[in-house]
């Protein structure tokens, strides 16, 4: 049974940083190792949108726009985690944020498994 788990949401000031975690349990990455892992957010009233991506074979990242030079994906094979460190935060990255697994860059319908995601409240 796959299963992702995210971790370190909370509130934040607008400027700070938060670092989220995905910790996947009852597979190894190398299980998708021709795949990403992806961070989507869904904030109140709007669709899901992919918020960065990293290829686990090669460890190559991609960010949507709206977060470049802003947020860093990473991930650590030993302990099958995925890190999105969250920099420089602003109220419009207030957001449900979920991990994703297997599936291709920000495109949610191909992923298969995901995790129940961890709120990002960003004030002023």
């Amino acid at each position: 049974q796959v299963q992702l788990v995210e971790s370190g949401g909370g509130s934040v000031q607008s400027g700070g940083s938060l670092r989220l975690s995905c910790a996947a349990s009852g597979y190894t990455f190398s299980n998708f190792n021709h795949n990403w892992i992806t961070w989507f957010r869904q904030a109140s009233g709007k669709e899901r949108e992919g918020v960065a991506a990293i290829y686990i074979a090669s460890g190559t990242d991609v960010y949507a726009d709206p977060v470049k030079g802003r947020f860093t994906i990473s991930r650590d094979n030993a302990k099958n985690t995925v890190y999105l460190q969250m920099s420089n935060v602003k109220l419009e990255d207030t957001a449900m944020y979920y991990c994703a697994a297997g599936g291709i860059m920000f495109r949610p319908s191909t992923y298969k498994y995901w995790g129940q995601g961890t709120q990002v409240t960003v004030s002023s």
